[in-house]
């Protein structure tokens, strides 16, 4: 079976509103009040908490890494206490899925988060049923930009990892596609989107109605 395999923050949803959240409480804890803004620092969030961690920091000119690892475990709690307040799906992705579904393809996930958090969002979103694979970041021993990653969440799809498509948002999704020797679609509606045509992907995607024809185009029909 050919598989497409998305990966989550900044691809299927925006949820920079509850980790830049997140972030700042843990800036308020130590002190530093929120260092983060929801609109500025949109793109530094979808990179993950160690990254916003360390942006705050360096703001209040107070960097070290070792209160990253400290309030990394706290930013976490944080998060999952408030998931799904500012969270929202990129319009039409659910019909893309289910559309690339429907056509007989496995579709599963891929992600950087952890996979507890992945799997609560996806579940408080009502999503969690239309994804045949959910790969997180401490799933298996290692994360994106290996690629062993993303050819897990398309075996347990019930995919061959070398007939895969992986639709992300970033290089490390760039590099993790490349990196397992197949093609990647980068969406182009997140607040990296400008950048997106810089990392060569084999397609870039401006709104998911597109995304089934151009699947078909990169690794053909499952039909």
């Amino acid at each position: 079976m050919r598989t497409v395999i998305f990966d989550l923050d900044g691809t299927l949803a925006d949820t920079s509103g509850d980790l830049i959240a997140a972030a700042n409480a843990c800036f308020r804890q130590m002190g530093l009040g929120d260092m983060l803004d929801a609109d500025r620092d949109q793109g530094t969030a979808l990179r993950g908490g160690r990254r916003m961690l360390t942006l705050g920091l360096q703001r209040a000119e107070r960097f070290e890494p070792s209160v990253v690892d400290q309030y990394y475990p706290i930013l976490l709690e944080a998060y999952a206490q408030q998931i799904d307040r500012h969270t929202v799906l990129y319009p039409g992705a659910m019909e893309a899925v289910a559309q690339l579904c429907a056509a007989g393809y496995g579709v599963g996930i891929c992600t950087n988060k952890p996979e507890r958090l992945a799997d609560q969002l996806l579940q408080s979103l009502g999503v969690r049923d239309k994804f045949a694979s959910l790969v997180g970041a401490d799933t298996l021993a290692v994360h994106k930009p290996d690629p062993e990653p993303l050819r897990e969440a398309a075996r347990r799809a019930g995919g061959d990892p070398a007939r895969t498509v992986l639709v992300g948002d970033s290089d490390t999704d760039r590099n993790t596609a490349r990196a397992a020797g197949v093609p990647s679609v980068l969406v182009t509606f997140g607040p990296s989107g400008d950048d997106m045509a810089a990392l060569q992907p084999e397609a870039l995607l401006d709104d998911y109605a597109d995304l089934p024809a151009l699947v078909g185009q990169l690794i053909g029909a499952n039909s």
